[in-house]
């Protein structure tokens, strides 16, 4: 129950989980206020989503899910005098790539062959722009080293 998620080295030193877990919704909802804003405190993250949210959160609520994220390997903690200051580990878009290949994996390995020929149909029904589009997007995503945050 206590175990660390495991992590993968990158050349910049950036510690980037090796598979990224999918996001409770209040976890997904502070990690976009921690891409938006780049590097942050929980104060910080409350301040903005109590700006932008119809339901004001606790601070101690707010403390939790950072921590959470933290343990998950989802943002790296510097202290700073006596406050914590979060950035992600991941891009936004690294983390949507890697979520989405996980989440195909799963599809595939539940469901084999079906599930490749229901992404084969769709594919086939693409105009050529959005095809072309993936491709591209795929060979990125294939080239980039994971979508470290810098």
């Amino acid at each position: 129950m206590g175990s660390s998620p495991r992590t993968d080295r990158r050349a910049n030193g950036a510690s980037v989980p090796a598979e990224v877990p999918e996001l409770a919704e209040l976890e997904a909802i502070v990690m976009n206020q921690v891409w938006n804003l780049g590097r942050a405190t929980v104060r910080d993250v409350l301040e903005a989503l109590n700006e932008t949210e119809p339901r004001a959160r606790a601070y101690t609520t707010i403390m939790t899910i950072m921590r959470r994220l933290h343990a998950k390997a989802m943002l790296k903690r510097e202290r700073h005098d006596r406050t914590d200051v979060y950035t992600p580990v991941l891009t936004r878009e690294g983390y949507a790539h890697r979520r989405a290949r996980r989440q195909v994996e799963i599809l595939v390995d539940e469901y084999g062959d079906a599930a490749l020929a229901a992404f084969a149909s769709r594919i086939e029904h693409l105009d050529p722009d959005r095809l072309a589009a993936l491709r591209q997007l795929a060979e990125q995503a294939e080239a980039s080293t994971g979508g470290a945050a810098p």
